[in-house]
């Protein structure tokens, strides 16, 4: 059985592969990354950075 950790959410695709890019490929590697870090990728707005946000508070982890 796959948790939602296990995918990430849908953040579209410039900010998905600004993810994979960097080798993130679950939602579950990104608890504790700090979100300017992630800011920093290119194609990751404010937009994605919400949402990967309120994905990971569903399960009681946050970005850094």
């Amino acid at each position: 059985m796959t948790s939602s950790l296990d995918a990430l959410p849908k953040i579209g695709a410039p900010a998905t592969r600004a993810l994979h890019g960097a080798g993130y490929t679950t939602l579950r590697q990104l608890a504790d990354v700090p979100r300017a870090d992630l800011a920093r990728l290119h194609g990751m707005g404010d937009k994605a950075l919400g949402i990967l946000q309120a994905a990971l508070e569903e399960h009681q982890l946050s970005l850094g």
